[in-house]
């Protein structure tokens, strides 16, 4: 087996904004009269799409939220969310991220992003850190009707590098992902991925037990260690 491709998670590997959509969510959900604490956004939210969030965390206090009101909530925090991005000088871009885009690059091999976040707030963070040209292909949370932990991002990300690169005969088994929450994990290995676990979000220790392979920074994986294993599979 040969490593074709590299698939990144977004918030928490590429941006580390979880405090933003934390704060967002708590202040939207306050609105609607409903308390959360970290531990339950923690549990309910992290890796997974604001619809999914949202759906769950009502659920949990009892309350049922029709589609389309539950879109008006998910606009409300899109919106909330780049205003947010417009007031910071910098974008909390993790170190060390596009350095290690080039070395994929110069490793020949193929990029995308598969993320529970809406496909406008990834390209306009990708376009500000002018990342974008690194990624071959995009699956936001608003592109599929599953969030992690279903492997269905994971898969359409496989399917359209397929689409793009008929010769390279693309599997999931030829792609590994990188991730930061346990439902990111659980769906690539569903997915029939590889997965490295980076430390941003867990403690490494705990990461360590549900990946493949666990880095404390994106910086420390040993991108040509991983080919060598791809390649005793």
């Amino acid at each position: 087996m040969t490593l074709k491709a590299i698939l990144f998670d977004f918030n928490g590997i590429i941006i580390n904004d979880e405090s933003i959509h934390q704060q967002l969510v708590t202040e939207i959900l306050l609105e609607e009269n409903i308390r959360t604490d970290e531990g339950e956004y923690r549990e309910t939210c992290l890796g997974k799409s604001d619809r999914f969030c949202f759906r769950d965390i009502f659920a949990l206090h009892g309350r049922f939220v029709q589609k389309n009101y539950l879109n008006q909530l998910i606009e409300a925090k899109n919106r909330a969310y780049r205003e947010r991005l417009a007031e910071l000088e910098t974008l909390p871009i993790y170190p060390g991220v596009e350095p290690f885009l080039e070395k994929i690059l110069q490793q020949g091999l193929l990029m995308g992003v598969v993320t529970g976040a809406l496909r406008s707030e990834v390209e306009l963070v990708l376009d500000r850190a002018e990342i974008t040209p690194y990624f071959n292909t995009i699956v936001a949370g608003d592109e599929v009707q599953e969030s992690k932990p279903e492997p269905q991002g994971y898969l359409l990300a496989v399917e359209r590098l397929y689409r793009q690169n008929t010769y390279l005969q693309i599997r999931p088994g030829d792609c590994l992902a990188i991730e930061d929450s346990y439902p990111g994990i659980e769906a690539a290995k569903r997915a029939g991925m590889q997965v490295v676990g980076v430390a941003n979000t867990y403690p490494f220790h705990m990461i360590q037990r549900r990946a493949d392979w666990s880095v404390d920074y994106l910086s420390d994986l040993e991108l040509e260690r991983v080919e060598q294993v791809f390649a005793q599979i």
